[in-house]
């Protein structure tokens, strides 16, 4: 391991932590994908395996931030344990519904309650900031390494979920998804060494950290985002079985992560000067163009080439932009901030799977990748359209006491005029 990801990891209690915080997060990539796989094993209904991808990520939008807004007032353990337990209820309502059968309504209805899912992804980050709050370099690179352990986990994750639903039999990939998240968020809550310190309700403000421009535009931008991603997926599984290799749509999403786990990697490593908002804005144009190639494939090895230069532009962007959540979010609603993010990304893969399932089932796999092109142009139009928000300074924040802090300090209350803030 490179000497800076060694670095962050001297601080105890950090290994332990991101262990648990990557196999919290490998439902993330299993259980759509492990939805969509299953229901059209069942049914051959790509249309309504969509939609039911759709309501889980639709579900977790709504449900997630308020999740995130009680772990800010009462800490991670008294909020994630419950909601997990409600999650995993409903994904054994939702196997059972599907292997015997039942009214749709019934698969829906089990779909909206898999949303109480926790966003680990958040949690973990939560617990960086607070060790590394006044280091903005190894807070860098913990973002840079959480944001390859995202990647990491949609190598792998659709892997496992699509293979052992073809060849074991259809639930078994949401069923093996609902066991790591039920392992990963107890033993991350089991960690209470490193668990962020609750802030008290009188050092909220008012309302939504949602309230701040610039993470309205990082959210915006996040719901294109998630589009993409969403109708990636589900129209790679229908391109995969129209070629007649079904399974193979698992090892073919997987290079889509790995190419950006290597650019989170390489980026990592790297220290940069100058307003991350630029960075950032770079990132969604870059993301929105790698769209253009796919419309272009016509077999299995040349969309996974497509994929993995796509994949190059996700890391890069994605640690970008929670670094600017911190830079627009008060600190006592970090967790809810970067929540958000979460939850634009997965109202926007509940838009994209559900339309790429009724593009798929009216036109063919191949159209619906118009589906993600067309998400890219949004994001880059609503990327353009909010860049000034995000290179504006931040508005007054709170600082760790509940007061207002300087409006020219960053996070890690250092001068605005310090290089070090600009690092992404």
């Amino acid at each position: 391991m490179p000497s800076p990801y060694r670095a962050i990891f001297s601080a105890p209690g950090s290994r332990g932590f991101s262990a648990a915080g990557f196999v919290g997060r490998l439902p993330l990539s299993m259980m759509g994908i492990g939805i969509v796989t299953m229901i059209s094993q069942l049914t051959g209904r790509y249309g309504l395996a969509g939609a039911l991808s759709a309501m889980v990520a639709l579900s977790a939008a709504l449900i997630g931030p308020q999740i995130s807004r009680l772990v800010d007032l009462h800490g991670q353990r008294r909020v994630l344990r419950p909601a997990t337990l409600v999650a995993l209820a409903a994904v054994a309502g939702l196997l059972l519904s599907a292997q015997f059968s039942l009214p749709d309504w019934t698969l829906f209805l089990f779909a909206a309650g898999i949303g109480a899912v926790p966003s680990i992804g958040s949690m973990v980050r939560a617990r960086w900031a607070a060790l590394y709050r006044d280091q903005p370099r190894q807070l860098h690179t913990a973002y840079s390494f959480e944001s390859v352990v995202d990647e990491a986990c949609f190598i792998f994750g659709p892997i496992v979920s699509i293979g052992l639903s073809t060849t074991w039999f259809p639930e078994a990939g949401p069923l093996l998804a609902a066991v790591f998240l039920a392992a990963g968020v107890f033993s991350l809550t089991a960690q209470r060494s490193t668990e962020p310190v609750p802030h008290p309700r009188e050092h909220h403000t008012k309302g939504s950290a949602l309230r701040s421009a610039g993470l309205q535009v990082l959210v915006g931008t996040f719901v294109a985002t998630g589009a993409i991603f969403g109708a990636i997926d589900v129209v790679t599984v229908a391109f995969a079985e129209e070629q007649g290799h079904k399974g193979a749509a698992s090892l073919v999403l997987a290079t889509y992560a790995a190419g950006s786990c290597l650019a989170g990697v390489v980026f990592g490593l790297l220290h940069f000067g100058g307003a991350p908002a630029r960075r950032w804005l770079l990132g969604v144009v870059a993301m929105g163009v790698s769209m253009i190639p796919l419309q272009l494939v016509g077999n299995l090895p040349f969309l996974a080439v497509a994929l993995f230069v796509a994949g190059l532009c996700i890391a890069p962007t994605m640690i970008t932009t929670m670094a600017l959540v911190e830079q627009h979010v008060p600190r006592a609603k970090l967790t809810e901030g970067m929540t958000w993010v979460s939850t634009g990304l997965a109202v926007g893969v509940a838009l994209g799977s559900s339309v790429s399932g009724w593009v798929i089932d009216a036109a063919g796999a191949k159209a619906g990748y118009w589906v993600p092109a067309a998400a890219g142009a949004a994001a880059v139009l609503v990327g353009f359209l909010g860049y000034r928000r995000l290179s504006s300074p931040a508005p007054q924040r709170e600082g760790p006491d509940g007061r207002a802090a300087d409006p020219g300090q960053h996070q890690d209350g250092e001068s605005g005029t310090h290089p070090e803030r600009d690092l992404a």
